[in-house]
């Protein structure tokens, strides 16, 4: 039977919703993440919503401890079924204003964890015929202004989630990517940029959304089932995909005016 899933960035956040919505149904979960007392809460919860499993600190910029995470995933739970590359950064800025560092740090985690969490687990995965679910963004999408290293790191977490439901699929595996807007999150707590008061934009955003990372936590799990690829929990997400692709130009004049908007607000 299908039960066995390892979650980065379980810690807290969406990756501790989505182990708690999979638990519920008794999977054994594999919880990683740098914050070990956010892991240890989460296993705790898991195990009270039904499920049960183990944590593992793990930093998804270093290879070995994702490799050593899937040999912890086949001594305890014999394999994996479903991996989820969830562990992000947030970081907002203007291009003129980031640093290369500021470039580095955001790629490592937010775009090479994802392909190191894939390239680790995928003998377990193509061994179970299992699924990969990744999580990038609505900012992969939509490319807002003040936030391009964000927006690079997520697009490419598309772009290699397309790549590996046409290779992977002949293999059994399957690949599902996940792209929210914003919603209520403690995403900005991990912020790095240039700008403070971009940080503080964000940050209202994220509290102002109606949608908790619970109620995306369970639109993932009925689209996983539906066999969606692309997935996005928000109907405004959906409805400016949309008018992006049918007018593409509309939505770069969008963006340009909300530039402006805020190149103008920073000025003052």
């Amino acid at each position: 039977m299908q039960n066995r899933m390892m979650v980065t960035g379980a810690g807290s956040g969406l990756g501790r919703e989505i182990a708690l919505r999979w638990a519920r149904e008794g999977w054994r979960l594999a919880l990683s993440d740098i914050n070990e007392a956010g892991l240890a809460e989460t296993l705790a919860m898991v195990r009270e919503a039904g499920g049960d499993g183990f944590t593992q600190r793990c930093d998804v910029r270093d290879y070995s401890q994702l490799t050593a995470l899937a040999q912890a995933c086949e001594a305890k739970l014999g394999g994996i079924d479903v991996l989820v590359n969830n562990a992000g950064v947030a970081s907002g800025g203007f291009f003129d204003e980031l640093s290369l560092e500021d470039w580095d740090w955001q790629i490592a985690i937010n775009l090479m964890g994802v392909v190191k969490g894939c390239k680790a687990f995928l003998p377990l995965l193509r061994e179970s015929r299992g699924t990969i679910i990744n999580i990038a963004s609505m900012a992969a999408l939509m490319q807002a202004p003040g936030m391009s290293n964000y927006n690079v790191a997520k697009a490419g977490v598309v772009a290699l989630s397309e790549s590996l439901l046409v290779e992977l699929k002949p293999q059994g595996v399957a690949v599902h990517v996940v792209c929210p807007s914003f919603f209520q999150t403690n995403l900005m707590d991990s912020f790095r940029g240039p700008t403070p008061s971009m940080k503080v934009q964000v940050s209202k955003l994220l509290e102002a959304s109606p949608i908790t990372a619970a109620d995306i936590a369970g639109h993932i799990h009925q689209q996983v089932a539906k066999g969606v690829f692309m997935i996005l929990p928000h109907e405004e997400g959906r409805m400016a995909w949309k008018a992006k692709q049918h007018n593409p130009q509309a939505i770069y004049d969008e963006m340009t005016a909300m530039s402006e908007k805020m190149l103008s607000k920073l000025k003052t």
